[in-house]
């Protein structure tokens, strides 16, 4: 079977059922928007080989067989039968060129997330155990250029540079999440839509914060990113509830 850059779309296999999988996850919690955003997955060591969803494609239908395995060095690919959506390309094909410990990066404009990003101070204070996860572990870029073309995408990828943070706000945009695999980076985007929301919430009070001190927020995040295997079983349990409703995701 052959997808529409003529490569065999059974490769990668289990790694295109657990995208499939976070995609029909994210389409369930409305964190997606409309037939726009996108996932990659990151296929060969360099990190520049990976595998994204197709063009126009809504989250909800996406299947295994869909993906498109793109190559982040390859001068041609907008140019080919099938090619992906120009800003996906722009963003995650620079991300990979750019970023090798970005295996995984998953873009969206949920909705607590984008109102974050469309604050003046874009800041996630840490006033719960959710929120106190990206303590000094968020990047935050206020220099929104537009659609993220391959210019905007470079410039992006640009800011990713330190291994601990892994989730970018994107002011006036929307959030863009990175991780070792799908499952990490999976985990990581709904934690930080539930920490996004939680904060907008508790502003909504108008009532003062209970903002945790940096050493508790700190030692909370650590232990959160030392606490064993709750992503893998985070996906897994998804992918369980998937199989049990027979969905046609894994196809």
């Amino acid at each position: 079977m052959l997808d529409r850059h003529g490569q065999e779309n059974l490769t990668f296999w289990d790694e295109r059922v657990d995208m499939a999988a976070a995609f029909r996850w994210t389409a369930r919690l409305n964190m997606h928007e409309a037939v726009a955003n996108h996932f990659s997955l990151a296929v060969n060591p360099e990190g520049t080989r990976f595998l994204m969803n197709p063009n126009q494609r809504h989250f909800a239908r996406i299947k295994a067989s869909d993906l498109l395995l793109l190559d982040a060095n390859d001068p041609t690919t907008m140019q080919r039968p099938g090619a992906p959506d120009p800003t996906a390309w722009g963003l995650h094909g620079s991300i990979h060129r750019l970023c090798p410990h970005a295996r995984c990066v998953m873009h969206v404009h949920s909705i607590h997330a984008t109102v974050l990003a469309s604050l003046a101070d874009s800041s996630l204070p840490p006033i719960d155990q959710n929120t106190a996860t990206f303590y000094n572990r968020v990047v935050i870029d206020d220099a929104f250029g537009g659609l993220a073309f391959e210019e905007e995408g470079m410039r992006c990828a640009g800011m990713l540079t330190d291994p601990k943070k892994k989730v970018m706000v994107m002011g006036n945009h929307g959030v863009l999440v990175i991780g070792d695999s799908v499952a990490d980076t999976f985990n990581r985007l709904y934690y930080f839509e539930r920490a996004a929301e939680t904060y907008i919430r508790a502003l909504q009070t108008g009532k003062p914060l209970r903002v945790l001190p940096a050493e508790i927020a700190e030692k909370t995040a650590q232990e959160l990113e030392d606490y064993p295997d709750q992503a893998e079983h985070h996906l897994a349990e998804l992918k369980a509830i998937l199989d049990d409703e027979g969905l046609n995701y894994a196809s």
